[in-house]
């Protein structure tokens, strides 16, 4: 089941996704992820998505969680990891929707890339859950663009600021729920004007999607629709590389097999 949060006159508003239409819903993603899937009730008759604008899949997520160097590089030797999940984290008020134009103080950071990350929905409030219950309280999985400055003051001395400029975290277009997607192997990728920046799999993940909400749930409380954005994968060296940073007029497509693309304009 495919479910996003979608911009009307009157606010934001839930619907559940089927092809090329939606219905609305009775409540938030959030309520829904609280609920479960099985509490979905419609209240709209089905129509067409063409022109809809997509707001934030949750567009009022508790928190954001992200996990850092989550990716195998190449060459690596196996099992090759940190001790632990590096955990850093996105301020809520960050959250963007596809289609959305993202500006922001030049003056404050001018070198600014995009990554793309699975992004996870935590359905069902987890407090010290083992591994092998963990799944258990995820409701579904989305696109996240971590989008993150990279001058040396902010990333690395306020990595929390360098990640939560307003936009910088584009998340949806929809959620897809648990139950009808395997994250185990799953390519992923952007593309910056249509030329790649990245291309892996989830299948380089150090920690998986059950560890990672084992281990954050062992220190903290993860309630129903908070985000994690779960690592991304080593950029690519061919053209534009690495160092490419994000420029006026740019438009980057976020993408991840099963799920679809997340695209976002730079002003």
């Amino acid at each position: 089941m495919r479910l996003a949060t979608i911009l009307t006159k009157a606010a934001p508003q839930a619907v559940v996704l089927n092809g090329d239409q939606f219905a609305a819903i009775e409540g938030t993603i959030r309520d829904l992820a609280a609920a479960g899937s099985g509490a979905l009730r419609r209240s709209g008759e089905w129509q067409p998505t063409g022109g809809v604008q997509f707001a934030p899949v949750v567009p009022d997520p508790g928190a954001i969680y992200t996990i850092g160097h989550n990716y195998g590089t190449p060459g690596e030797p196996a099992g090759a990891r940190t001790p632990r999940p590096l955990v850093y984290g996105k301020a809520a008020s960050s959250v963007a929707g596809h289609g959305a134009r993202l500006a922001w103080d030049r003056s404050l950071t001018d070198n600014v890339d995009a990554e793309v990350e699975l992004g996870v929905v935590i359905g069902a409030e987890a407090v010290a859950v083992p591994i092998e219950r963990a799944l258990e309280h995820v409701f579904g999985y989305t696109i996240i663009n971590d989008v993150s400055s990279r001058d040396e003051w902010l990333d690395g001395d306020q990595w929390l600021l360098g990640k939560s400029l307003p936009g910088f975290c584009p998340v949806g277009p929809w959620l897809v729920t648990a139950d009808e997607l395997d994250v185990a192997e799953l390519r992923l990728g952007c593309t910056i004007n249509g030329q790649a920046v990245q291309d892996g799999s989830t299948s380089q993940m150090r920690y998986g999607i059950a560890e990672i909400v084992s281990y954050l749930s062992r220190h903290l409380t993860l309630r129903p629709g908070d985000l994690i954005a779960t690592g991304t994968p080593a950029r690519l060296a061919s053209p534009p590389g690495p160092g490419r940073r994000l420029r006026a007029g740019d438009e980057v497509t976020a993408w991840i097999e099963g799920i679809g693309g997340l695209s976002t304009t730079i002003a």
